[in-house]
Order: structure tokens, then sequence, then C-alpha cells
């Protein structure tokens, strides 16, 4: 899917984690990701805390999101965040929903619309996952994503698990 993209875009990043000094854990992600080559973090939300998203038993997550500008195509981007994952100790073949010691999502690549097996750009997960809805729309409030809006429009959704703002 490369494109061999030269102009930077802005590319929206969701971090999770549950395990291993959350705080520090996301953290530690952001400067990874502003460590990538062809990358650099303009912006980042707040770190929320928030109940864990499933039904799994498990500690409650610290979410952000970081704004990056890059040149990188977002496959590769893409990959580059599956191997931060690696790297800091995530399990690949790990329960879905269950705990984790870091958890990256790109959630939004310039005004792109992408569907593929292994990549969906804007994240399906936005509207109806309040931890990557309000750190978003603190990061970026006038955010477009293509067939959902602006992130300041989008509704909270009163389902999902509590979240609150804890810096």
């Amino acid at each position: 899917m490369s494109d061999d993209r030269k102009d930077p875009v802005l590319a929206h990043i969701g971090i999770g984690s549950n395990l291993d000094d959350p705080r520090r854990q996301v953290i530690n992600a952001i400067e990874m990701l502003d460590g990538l080559p062809g990358c650099h973090v303009l912006r980042q939300s707040s770190m929320y805390q928030s109940a864990p998203f499933g039904h799994v038993e498990q500690p409650d997550f610290i979410n952000a999101v970081a704004v990056l500008e890059t040149a990188v195509p977002a496959d590769i981007l893409l990959a580059c965040l599956k191997e931060i994952e690696r790297d800091r100790g995530r399990d690949p073949a790990a329960e879905r929903w269950g705990p984790r010691i870091i958890d990256l999502d790109l959630l939004a690549y310039g005004d792109q619309v992408i569907d593929l097996p292994e990549l969906q750009v804007p994240h399906p997960g936005i509207m109806e996952r309040n931890f990557v809805l309000l750190p978003l729309r603190e990061a970026t409030p006038d955010l477009v994503i293509p067939g959902l809006g602006r992130v300041a429009d989008i509704a909270v959704d009163e389902q999902s698990p509590p979240i609150s703002k804890i810096d």
C-alpha cells in the first residue's frame, strides 16, 4: 500500500496501557513516536484513566492521544506502531481487549480513508470509545474525520466505560 509519501500529514495515535506503570508506558510510547524516522510529535493530550473496554477482568487503563507530523506512509507507520508495541513487551497473541503493556492505534491519517484487512483509517472504534474520543477531542478539536465529522461535534457515548482526566 505504501505510496512513498513525501508531503507531511498529521497522524493521530491512540495510546493506552494498564500494566507495568501505565503512566510511564504512555510517556515512553510518546517519546518513541517522536523518535521514529520521519515523525515528530506536535502535541499530545492529557492522560485519562478509564475502566477497561470489553469483558476481561483487569486494571484501569491510562490513555492519551499523540498528534504526529509524518512523511511516513500509513502502512509503514502502522508497522512502526506494532514494532514499538513488541519492543515494549506487548504479546500480539494476547486476549483481545485484555490487559496490555502498551496499545498504539492509528486513529486518523490526514484526510485519508483506508480500508484494508490490517489497516482501517479512520479507526472504526472512535465513536464508541470515549477513552479515544475525549483525548482526541482535547488534542485536536477541529480535526475532521472522514465519514464522522468534526471531532468536537462527535457525541460522547453514554454506554462507554467511565473515563476521567488525570493530568
